[in-house]
């Protein structure tokens, strides 16, 4: 026994930058941020929390699942933005929704979603649950220096969710870590201790474009291959492909080299950005109100991220 998805939710801010509203802050043009992410605006949170943004999400998932937050048996948040160090997202969107069960975080980057699934299926597995919410949550905005040109175009805010109930349609997962913080690198406010004599360095994201992009396409196609060959699919079928939302030019590259029909990789960033763990169920969400998504379809989840993380699965869809 596993999970099934029972309902899909998303959420982001009200407040859309464009690539021109980004050029009149550094040296950049909506031309450069589109040739080379595939970026044309994104949502950043004014007045929000990363709770805030999860919290929303969350209950439209539970509501397209038709379920409560009293029946729920356990939340789960991936981030890596909480606007507190403690209570944890989840916990807080477990207050907001008036919940009961037990709710944590967990943090793998941008493979954090798929990570958090995969600790979902475990408690399935185990006849713990019979329903979890699972959360992906970011608020980006607050860790970016907005003077580096290459990292505030990329990265933005938002949230997606999943209602989990009984089935058995989380087919396959990998996951992978790869300890490194010299590609991508988020260091925390060092503190006010007095007897500290760690080096300051800014709270801000860190990162090497060039060594993401090798790292995450051969990852990509490794990852993709495994968890279908586990599953007993082959490529041909795949019904959608969800990456997570980094960078355009990633997933078309991984489209050129894999067998998979190019119309089947679904992406949203020319209009979110990197939402990190929050863009995957992001895209599923939208796929789901599309009514693009039919009973019986296999669809691939692919993400990689800092750490160095990866994640991937196979889920059926049997909405």
């Amino acid at each position: 026994m596993n999970f099934e998805i029972l309902g899909t939710g998303s959420y982001v801010p009200e407040h859309v930058v464009t690539n021109d509203d980004l050029s009149k802050m550094v040296d950049t043009s909506d031309e450069w941020i589109t040739e080379r992410t595939g970026i044309r605006q994104r949502r950043i949170a004014v007045a929000e929390a990363t709770h805030d943004l999860a919290y929303e999400a969350a209950k439209a998932a539970l509501a397209d699942a038709n379920v409560e937050p009293n029946e729920l048996d356990m939340i789960l948040c991936a981030t890596i933005s909480s606007d507190l160090a403690s209570p944890s997202t989840a916990i807080m969107v477990q207050k907001m929704l008036g919940a009961t069960c037990p709710a944590m975080d967990i943090s793998a980057a941008c493979s954090g979603f798929v990570y958090t699934l995969d600790v979902a299926a475990g408690f399935f597995a185990r006849g713990k649950v019979k329903k979890m919410l699972v959360i992906g949550a970011e608020r980006l905005s607050k860790m970016l220096d907005w003077e580096d040109r290459a990292t505030c175009v990329i990265f933005a805010d938002g949230a997606g969710a999943v209602v989990l109930g009984e089935g058995e349609a989380y087919l396959s997962s990998k996951l992978t870590t790869k300890g490194d913080d010299d590609v991508i690198k988020i260091p925390n406010y060092i503190g006010l201790s007095p007897f500290s004599t760690l080096e300051e360095e800014k709270p801000c994201i860190n990162m090497k474009g060039r060594e993401v992009f090798k790292f995450a396409v051969n990852a990509m196609c490794n990852d993709v291959n495994e968890v279908l060959e586990q599953a007993g699919l082959n490529q041909q079928d795949v019904s959608y492909v969800i990456p997570h939302q980094a960078n355009l030019r990633i997933i078309d590259m991984v489209r050129r080299k894999m067998e998979i029909a190019p119309e089947k990789y679904c992406h949203n960033i020319e209009k979110y950005g990197n939402t990190s763990s929050a863009s995957i169920p992001l895209v599923l969400d939208e796929l789901n109100k599309e009514g693009k998504l039919k009973t019986g379809d296999y669809l691939v989840l692919s993400a990689f991220g800092g750490g160095l993380t990866t994640g991937a699965c196979v889920i059926q869809w049997t909405k």
